[in-house]
């Protein structure tokens, strides 16, 4: 979701990287405001709210985008979207990942063809589930 933005990916359970994700979506809300970030995107006041109290609210992976998109340091959330699943893509690549391997490796928390699905963008993906794909793509690259 946020290219070199964080180290060691595939170092970090998924917990904790979606952990990270949220700091960066709640230290954005905060400079923008939630009235503002609110305004600007699709994602309610009280997921915005509940992320600014420290709670894991569901996000996609395009609320998430938007939600950063309110930063004028950062690209506009079509950008933000394509380079997120780029880097899932780029890493099965690199790492010589099908969906079922993924599968396999995720314990079956996805179906292959939901992996499939999300990673295309023909169905929505929580950043919870990004955050899953992402480490366990990067760990075996």
């Amino acid at each position: 979701m946020l290219r070199d933005e964080f180290e060691a990916v595939g170092d970090r359970d998924p917990e904790d990287l979606l952990a990270a994700y949220e700091a960066v979506l709640t230290d954005v809300i905060e400079r923008q405001g939630v009235e503002t970030v609110a305004a600007e995107t699709e994602v309610d006041e009280a997921t915005l709210s509940a992320l600014v109290e420290g709670a894991s609210p569901d996000v996609t992976l395009e609320g998430a985008a938007s939600i950063l998109a309110t930063d004028p340091d950062r690209p506009d959330a079509d950008f933000l979207v394509a380079d997120a699943r780029d880097v899932l893509l780029m890493g099965m690549s690199s790492a010589v990942l099908d969906v079922e391997a993924i599968q396999s490796g995720i314990d079956s928390q996805l179906e292959a063809k939901e992996i499939q699905q999300k990673v295309e963008g023909r169905y929505p993906m929580t950043i919870a589930e990004y955050a899953l794909l992402h480490t366990y793509i990067e760990s075996k690259k």
